[in-house]
């Protein structure tokens, strides 16, 4: 039995080679993780990941995409985005971001987004693997003016879990809403602590 979560029709695929989303599926398997839930069959949504509290929480999810053969777009902070790994890191979907500058990165995003046949836009809303008490809020807004759902996944190391979750369709209320979001993600545990 697969650890895989099937892919919808309108999910955008990666064209990942065969062989490849095997090995990713294998090493989710050996690693002990595995997928539940249901993607919900959208072009175009903004995926929250959280609780972020680990660089591994990145090379789970790039696995589980991989395996899943899932074209999804993520920012990573540019200082990772070095030759060899940053060639790596651009086919996987990754978009360089300089966090010292951050401005304007959610409206050019949400453009993006807008201007797109399919596309699925993942980021963890701590913006850090260090504890917060705030989230940022740049994925209210880009799904905001991309006018797409937000979608919920996430990362629970008790159980070695990669879940998607609810699909939050938001307000003009953008407290309530990550409050909300925010108070989904209670029952689960990153590497390091909860959200």
């Amino acid at each position: 039995m697969s650890n895989v979560l099937p892919l919808p029709p309108n999910a955008p695929p990666a064209n990942t080679p065969p062989w490849l989303r095997r090995l990713a599926e294998r090493l989710l398997s050996i690693s002990g993780w595995k997928m539940v839930g249901e993607w919900p069959d959208l072009k175009k949504m903004v995926v929250v990941g959280a609780p972020h509290s680990s660089a591994w929480d990145a090379i789970h999810g790039l696995i589980a995409k991989v395996a899943m053969d899932l074209h999804i777009v993520f920012m990573g902070k540019q200082e990772v985005f070095f030759w060899p790994l940053g060639g790596l890191l651009k086919w996987l979907g990754g978009i360089p971001v300089n966090r010292a500058n951050p401005g304007g990165i959610a409206d050019q995003v949400a453009e993006q987004m807008i201007e797109a046949e399919r596309m699925w836009f993942v980021l963890a809303p701590e913006g850090t693997r260090r504890a917060v008490t705030q989230w940022k809020t740049g994925f209210w807004k880009i799904a905001k003016k991309a006018d797409v759902p937000v979608v919920c996944v996430y990362f629970d190391y008790p159980s070695k879990t990669i879940g998607v979750g609810r699909v939050f369709h938001l307000s003009d209320d953008m407290a309530a809403d990550i409050a909300a979001i925010k108070a989904w993600y209670a029952p689960y545990h990153g590497k390091h602590r909860g959200v």
